[in-house]
């Protein structure tokens, strides 16, 4: 399930008057609690993502 939100997430830029889509990230680091993206955008901010995997709830 995790993988299914992922691929159907877009991450947006979260700085303040961007709100760009956010590309491929550029750091992704994975453990058995869950997934991390970074994400560099256009504007200069990095934005991260965080999702659990479903055996961490």
């Amino acid at each position: 399930m995790l993988t299914e939100l992922h691929e159907a997430a877009t991450p947006t830029c979260e700085a303040q008057h961007c709100e760009r889509p956010l590309g491929e990230p550029a750091l992704v680091f994975e453990t058995e609690a869950g997934r991390r993206e970074a994400h560099e955008c256009a504007c200069g901010a990095v934005t991260v993502t965080v999702a659990r995997s479903e055996s961490s709830r």
